[in-house]
């Protein structure tokens, strides 16, 4: 859920915002003067950037789709020592 405010808004009610993007994942579009920020939490900003990079690599894309669709009696069982 995206939340609008001005940047007035934002500055009184600063940790409640936060504490919205953290608890909820809510994304707050804070509107200025000068353009807009957009506040977020760090686990959904840190979740975006590995999503940006992994879409970078050549054919990961496909691969998790593959990966996605194959059925579970099919998938190779890896013991990890």
């Amino acid at each position: 859920m995206m939340q609008n405010t001005n940047i007035t808004t934002a500055r009184a009610e600063l940790f409640k915002l936060a504490s919205s993007c953290i608890k909820y994942n809510n994304v707050i579009n804070i509107n200025t003067k000068e353009g807009n920020v957009i506040m977020l939490s760090e686990e959904d900003y840190n979740s975006l950037i590995e999503s940006l990079y992994l879409a970078g690599i050549p054919g990961m894309y496909e691969s998790i789709v593959e990966g996605a669709n194959t059925p579970v009696e099919e998938c190779v069982k890896v013991e990890w020592k």
